[in-house]
């Protein structure tokens, strides 16, 4: 049966001298060598890079004060049509939903009674006129009986009396025809006012009555429309100061832009008009009230909207993207900015207002900063890293690093000498490990 040599009897010879105790403590020996040499490879290949995180410079610029108010349209005028004599409707003379004239004839009244009340007072007339005729002669006669001594004074004045009081029971007959044919044409309903109108209360047949609580219909302009909004005082102190130029960012615009409900924007610009004069001692607000124009009748009254206004421009203001701002569990603004070093700082923000996907900032950064909008989720403050231009902070692909595989680092780790003598071991006597 062949002898299993060790490594150290192949390298000692058929006749080698070292005992095989020795043999064995130096491969162990070697084994420790290489698993040291391979240990600190893998240490120092482990430290890591600082991560790339993508920033931006921060700079000043002019950042509108565009705001956006909620708000609801309202026709610019309304006419809720009631009859203003009794009666009964003969028939409706409109269509509904449709847009009428002012002046159109909307409801015919069964007018029998008032053309006989107009007839009764024209008669009326006709009977005080012929009694003014009869006074003048009688006046006349007695004043030339006057001239000539044959009548008294007193029978002349009587006469001059008479004559004056059928003048005015002729005035007073004329006024009751007036208000007859004020009635009769009152049996006529139409439109105050030119718009659209809504659908009827009534049919005909039905009896309706002089100043009625209930509306027969409605007449709505809709040509311009108005929008109405409520602001706090304070906001509207603000605001006022901002359209009439007296505060820091100048002189602002009345014009305003409506977004629908759908979100969509409205074509034509509206201008901001006028807004209440007494603040609500419920809630403390003011109404402001736009005019937008409306030829195609798109808008509807009752339609909440939003009216975006632009009060002015803030100038030399600091605006930064939203990605760099998170907030803190006390509800805070923070932001990680690169300092010196390129170590990462914690700074807290105090934010005005929000601009599209941006913040304009109060205060907490400065212009020339390095703010962290990118890989935000790898650092964390005091911590060095490697900024990078936003946006072409992607790392490149490559090998990660670390130890070599198999045995390449083995034997690249074994000394030289120790690999000639395993080379040239061969064939040997000695007992087997």
């Amino acid at each position: 049966m062949p002898k299993i040599l060790t490594p150290c009897a192949r390298a000692a010879g058929p006749r080698a001298s070292m005992p095989r105790p020795a043999a064995l403590s130096l491969l162990i020996a070697l084994v420790a060598v290489l698993a040291a040499g391979c240990g600190e490879k893998k240490t120092a290949s482990a430290q890591p890079a600082p991560p790339e995180v993508g920033v931006v410079i921060v700079a000043t610029q002019d950042a509108p004060l565009a705001l956006e108010l909620p708000g609801r349209l309202s026709a610019s005028q309304v006419a809720e049509i009631r009859p203003q004599v009794s009666g009964i409707v003969q028939k409706r003379l409109f269509e509904e939903g449709t847009t009428v004239r002012a002046g159109q004839a909307l409801y015919q009244l069964d007018a029998a009674s008032y053309e006989a009340e107009r007839a009764r007072a024209a008669a009326a007339l006709q009977k005080a006129e012929a009694q003014v005729a009869v006074a003048r002669t009688r006046a006349e006669r007695d004043a030339e009986l006057l001239k000539a001594d044959a009548l008294s004074r007193q029978s002349a004045d009587d006469s001059a009396s008479a004559l004056r009081q059928a003048q005015a029971d002729v005035a007073v007959a004329r006024a009751a025809l007036d208000a007859a044919r004020v009635q009769l044409d009152r049996t006529r309903i139409a439109a105050p006012i030119s718009g659209r109108i809504e659908v009827s209360t009534v049919t005909a047949g039905a009896l309706v009555t002089a100043n009625q609580t209930q509306a027969l219909t409605t007449v709505q302009q809709l040509d311009p429309m108005h929008v109405d909004i409520v602001q706090s005082s304070a906001e509207i102190l603000q605001l006022r100061r901002q359209l009439e130029g007296e505060g820091p960012n100048g002189q602002g615009s009345r014009q305003i832009r409506v977004v629908l409900e759908d979100g969509t924007v409205y074509a034509r610009p509206g201008t901001l008009q006028v807004s209440g004069v007494t603040v609500d001692r419920g809630t403390g607000a003011v109404t402001l009230r736009a005019v937008v124009p409306n030829p195609q009748g798109m808008l509807m009254p009752g339609m909440v909207v939003r009216a975006q206004l632009l009060a002015g421009v803030d100038r030399d203001a600091i605006v930064v993207p939203q990605q760099g701002v998170t907030r803190s569990p006390t509800g805070e603004a923070t932001a990680l900015v690169v300092g010196e070093g390129n170590k990462t700082e914690l700074r807290r923000l105090v934010l005005k207002r929000a601009m599209g996907n941006q913040w304009v900032v109060a205060s907490g950064l400065k212009p020339g900063d390095k703010l962290a909008v990118e890989g935000l989720q790898r650092v964390r403050p005091n911590q060095v890293v490697t900024p990078v231009p936003a946006g072409a902070g992607k790392k490149k692909g490559g090998e990660q690093p670390g130890a070599p595989a198999g045995g390449a680092a083995s034997a690249a780790s074994v000394p030289a000498s120790v690999t000639a003598s395993m080379a040239a071991s061969g064939p040997a006597s000695g007992g087997s490990l």
